[in-house]
C-alpha cells in the first residue's frame, strides 16, 4: 500500500479543487490514505491532510502508539476528559484555516462535525466524498490483484454451492456455508443474501428460516473481505426443473447483463451503462420489475464510486471497477438477478468473476 503517493494524489487534488484540507475520519478513508484501519467510534478522531501534503493525526491517546506505528510522525492526542477540539483549532490556526475551505468525509458524525463548525465559524465546510472518491475509484495494479483474488474465492465458494444446496434447507443454512467456505479460504465473510421463491423478489431480503423447497427459483448474493478488498457477485440456481417463465426471465437478464457488459469502455458516462442493461428489460415489457441501479463501483467500500446509474454522467477511466448486476422482481412469485465485477480496461473491460450461465442452473 503506498500511502505517501495516496496522500500527494489527495494534495494535488485539494489544490485542483481549490479546498485546504480535508478531514478524514472513516476508517477506510484513514485506512486508505495512511493505513490506520481503526474504527474512532465515539472519540474525536482524524487525519488530517492538507493542500501541501502535510498530514497531522488527532487522536485519543489509546490510540498513539498504533498510529505511530504506520509511520505518522505528527500525532496530537487527547485523554479523556479533555477538548480535542482545541488541538482541532490550533491546527487549523497553524494551517491559516480560519476562513479556509475544508472538506469532511461524509460520514463524518454530527457530533464532530458541529463542533468543528463551531471552531471555524467562517471556514467552508464541504462534502469530500467527490475528492476521496474519485481517487479510490481509480484502482492501481495491487488493488485490482486483491479484488481479482476476493472474486476467484466467490467464484469458488459458488461452485461449492452448488454440491450443497438442497431442498430442506433453511436460507440461514445455506448462508452459514458460504461464511463457513469463506474462512476456510483465508477470507472474511462480507454478506450474503439467500432468497428463495417469494424471497428473492426482494433484493435486499435478510436471509431467513424459510425452507428451501423442490421448484424454487434461489438468488444467491454473496461476498467476502481479503485484506480489506470485497468481492460482492450473485447466481441463481433452481432447485428442480423451473417453469418457462423463470427460464425466460432468466435469460432476459442475462441479455441484459451482456448489453450492459457490451457498453463498458474508457469515457463512457456510467449512465450510459446503466442505460444499455435497462433497454433490454424494457423493451420485453417488464421495466417496472427492474427498479435499482444497475452497479455500484467496489473496491475497500462494498458500495463507492462509480456508480451505474442515472444521472451519472462521468465518465469511466482505466481502473474502475463496479458490479454490473441487472435484475427483474416479480413480487409474490421471484426474483432474478445476475451480477459480476468488472473493471475497465484501455479496451474495454475484464471481468473479475466466472462468466454468469447463459442459462439458468436446475439441479
Amino acid at each position: 500500500m503506498d500511502t505517501g503517493k495516496r496522500v500527494k494524489t489527495l494534495a494535488h487534488k485539494l489544490q485542483e479543487q481549490s479546498v485546504d484540507a480535508f478531514f478524514a475520519h472513516n476508517p477506510i478513508s484513514m485506512g486508505y490514505l495512511v493505513g490506520n484501519f481503526e474504527d474512532p467510534h465515539l472519540r474525536f478522531t482524524t487525519i488530517a491532510i492538507n493542500s501541501n501534503g502535510d498530514v497531522v493525526a488527532i487522536a485519543p491517546a489509546l490510540s498513539e502508539v498504533a498510529l505511530r506505528k504506520i509511520g505518522l510522525s505528527d500525532v496530537r492526542v487527547w485523554k479523556d476528559g479533555e477538548d480535542p477540539i482545541a488541538i482541532f483549532s490550533q491546527l487549523a490556526a497553524e494551517w491559516s484555516l480560519k476562513s479556509g475551505v475544508l472538506a469532511v468525509d461524509t460520514t463524518l458524525p454530527a457530533h464532530m462535525l458541529l463542533k468543528m463548525q463551531n471552531a471555524l465559524p467562517a471556514a467552508l465546510f464541504q462534502d469530500g466524498q467527490p475528492i476521496l472518491g474519485a481517487i479510490m475509484a481509480q484502482k492501481d495494479h495491487a488493488e485490482l490483484d486483491m479484488l481479482r483474488k476476493a472474486g476467484a474465492i466467490a467464484d469458488e465458494v459458488f461452485k461449492e454451492i452448488l454440491g450443497f444446496i438442497k431442498p430442506g434447507l433453511t436460507e440461514l443454512d445455506v448462508e452459514e456455508f458460504i461464511f463457513r467456505k469463506f474462512k476456510e479460504k483465508g477470507s472474511e465473510p462480507y454478506f450474503a443474501i439467500i432468497g428463495a421463491g417469494p424471497n428473492g423478489a426482494e433484493p435486499h431480503h435478510l436471509s431467513d428460516n424459510t425452507v428451501l423447497k423442490s421448484g424454487d427459483v434461489v438468488v444467491c448474493d454473496f461476498g467476502c473481505d481479503l485484506e480489506g478488498y470485497k468481492s460482492d457477485i450473485t447466481r441463481m440456481v433452481s432447485l428442480g426443473k423451473a417453469s418457462e417463465e423463470v427460464k425466460a426471465a432468466y435469460e432476459l437478464v442475462y441479455k441484459a447483463h451482456m448489453a450492459a457488459r457490451a457498453a463498458i469502455k474508457p469515457g463512457v458516462a456510467g449512465q450510459e451503462i446503466d442505460r444499455a442493461a435497462r433497454k433490454v428489460i424494457v423493451d420485453a415489457g417488464h421495466g417496472d420489475a427492474f427498479f435499482h441501479r444497475l452497479g455500484h463501483g467496489i473496491g475497500m467500500n462494498g458500495h463507492e464510486d462509480p456508480y451505474m446509474v442515472e444521472g451519472n454522467t462521468v465518465p469511466l477511466e482505466v481502473g474502475n471497477c463496479f458490479s454490473i448486476e441487472p435484475g427483474v422482481y416479480f413480487g409474490g412469485k421471484f426474483g432474478i438477478r445476475i451480477e459480476n465485477i468488472v473493471t475497465v480496461t484501455a479496451d474495454g473491460h475484464a471481468s473479475l468473476n466466472d462468466e454468469p450461465s447463459p442459462t439458468l442452473i436446475e439441479i
